[in-house]
């Protein structure tokens, strides 16, 4: 059955090998059962809930990225996107975590749409490639802030309006060191660095009398609260256009990044560099989403850590098939995610935006016109405290650059309309 399902004599591996590859691939990602439901949690959401939906959400992604594309990918609530979901659309804007909801499952509906009718290519090749970049780099330095506020390392001032809280602190000494201790097992080839870290601080925390012990193993809590609460009312409001948007846009290039990346590590690519398939993965990637939001969590993508499932052997749909059973299996730890202290993902944040601002490399650092866009969109995410801003200024900026300096062949009508429909939603709100 498996043979018939996966064809793994066909790509060179066997069933070890692809419950190997899928575990590794677990551990390197396995940090978002802990994080999501803390970030929600900001948002009023209910944290039991969350887990619920976060574990069920990745489990029935992997499950249909495996069982439809077969190809080695893991799909999860991705990071960025619930930090957008909390502290935009819900802290920010002021909606309630129910719209934010119906926000995600229409951009998932949208990404359907685009998957099944191939307009997506279109999309994806009209964004400039250092706008890309840029977005990536802008999430990532959103996420090490949120993480640097949670521990207390970053403080609100009324002189500065941020300024350096108390270092010495329990909870700025164990996101340090939760952080230190990442980059050193990372740098050591240890695939659950991410994970192990979060476990250690959570048990020095109990150690040091400031995490109580809970448990570790329980049934699941309910998922109830969360479940289908999603108001879809009050995403046809022309305000949130823009938030359906910028969950639909973030999705599509990480998702699309995330593809290319790990068919060109695992050799999946065919002869001409395309992805075979990439219909029925962009599917899985857009059903994963609509069935999140219906359980209650924000947009679930492809996850790059997939890489180290493909470095460890995985060429199949089946290591993405163990990864989901493994998601489902963490339904019963949510004792210990209950008792993951904020400062406990401080380092995980921090790392991910390391992993995030690396692409930053490839922008043309030489080329004046490229690179002062990417720095408007990179700065003004955390400096704004919205990604969906930062998005609408970087393309207005590019456009408006491009325009200003007589580089009319670098645009092309997506880039213009982007930007035409971003100054008209800061104009009239």
């Amino acid at each position: 059955m498996l043979e018939k399902l996966f064809k793994l004599k066909q790509n060179n591996t066997s069933l070890k090998q692809e419950a190997m590859a899928g575990l590794t691939t677990f551990l390197t990602m396995a940090y978002i059962i802990f994080v999501n439901p803390m970030m929600l949690a900001d948002a009023g959401m209910d944290h039991g809930a969350v887990f619920v939906a976060t574990c069920l959400a990745a489990a029935i992604g992997c499950l249909v990225m495996g069982l439809l594309a077969n190809y080695p990918i893991a799909l999860a609530p991705g990071m960025g996107l619930n930090a957008f979901f909390t502290y935009t659309v819900v802290g920010e804007m002021g909606y309630s975590w129910e719209t934010a909801l119906g926000a995600v499952f229409m951009s998932g509906v949208c990404f359907l749409i685009l998957s099944l009718v191939r307009i997506r290519e279109w999309i994806v090749n009209s964004i400039p490639m250092s706008l890309r970049f840029g977005i990536a780099a802008g999430i990532g330095l959103f996420l090490a802030l949120i993480g640097l506020k949670n521990a207390g390392i970053v403080v609100a001032s009324p002189a500065t309006l941020v300024t350096m809280g108390d270092i010495t602190s329990f909870p700025a000494l164990m996101a340090a060191f939760g952080f230190f201790l990442i980059i050193a097992m990372v740098h050591r080839g240890l695939k659950a660095a991410v994970i192990f870290s979060i476990l250690i601080v959570t048990v020095l925390g109990m150690i040091f009398g400031d995490v109580q012990y809970q448990g570790l193993i329980s049934m699941p809590p309910s998922i109830a609260p969360t479940f289908m609460k999603m108001d879809l009312s009050s995403v046809l409001e022309v305000s949130m256009l823009s938030v359906v948007f910028a969950f639909l846009f973030v999705d599509l290039f990480d998702t699309s990044g995330t593809l290319v990346a790990v068919a060109q590590r695992g050799g999946l690519l065919d002869e001409k560099g395309r992805l075979p398939r990439v219909k029925r993965a962009l599917t899985a990637d857009s059903v994963a989403t609509i069935t999140g939001a219906a359980l209650g969590t924000s947009t679930t993508t492809s996850y790059i850590e997939s890489i180290a499932g493909v470095s460890a052997g995985g060429r199949t749909g089946l290591t993405a098939v163990v990864v989901g059973l493994l998601f489902l299996a963490a339904l019963f730890v949510s004792p210990l995610a209950g008792m993951v202290p904020a400062y406990a993902t401080t380092g995980t944040l921090f790392y991910v935006a390391i992993l995030m601002m690396s692409g930053l490399v490839n922008v043309d650092w030489e080329d004046i016109t490229e690179a002062a866009p990417v720095v408007v969109t990179c700065l003004l995410m955390p400096l704004t405290f919205s990604i969906a801003n930062a998005i609408g200024l970087g393309f207005i900026s590019y456009a408006a650059i491009k325009l200003m300096t007589g580089r009319f062949k670098d645009l092309n009508p997506g880039i213009l309309v982007v930007a035409a429909l971003f100054i008209a939603k800061f104009i009239y709100g």
